[in-house]
């Protein structure tokens, strides 16, 4: 009698099961990626920074209303216990204009405070100091 040799398992089935598992891997790095945009969105730099622009008139002309924010911010946030660091650059986008916003805040005592809070509109000089007078 002839003994025939059985395939592996992953022989049989790599026909799904490689696309499976790369559909699986990217699933989680994209779950991943979802995570932290959803982690900046809701800090106190982001939340605090998008509500001093939407407040500013000055820039409320440049871009018109409303003031909405983009998909992909950059920078980075670090917390630990009552003391953080923040440092974000924001894309605003309004009716006539697209813009910059740019965070630095620092958590001392528990307590968030700006260090610089400004816009910049393309074709414009200076930037939009939201710390100004205030």
């Amino acid at each position: 009698m002839e003994e025939t040799k059985q395939r592996s398992w992953t022989r049989r089935n790599w026909k799904w099961f490689i696309p499976a598992l790369s559909l699986g891997t990217l699933a989680i790095v994209v779950a991943v990626i979802v995570a932290g945009f959803a982690s900046i969105k809701s800090s106190w730099a982001y939340c605090e920074g998008v509500a001093l622009a939407r407040g500013n008139s000055t820039l409320i002309g440049e871009l018109g209303e409303p003031i909405e924010t983009g998909w992909l911010v950059s920078g980075s946030i670090h917390v630990e216990g009552p003391a953080g660091s923040a440092e974000l650059a924001i894309p605003l986008s309004g009716p006539r204009n697209t813009a910059t916003l740019y965070v630095i805040a620092h958590k001392r005592a528990g307590k968030w405070q700006f260090e610089l809070a400004e816009v910049e509109v393309p074709g414009r000089e200076t930037r939009i100091d939201l710390l100004a007078g205030g």
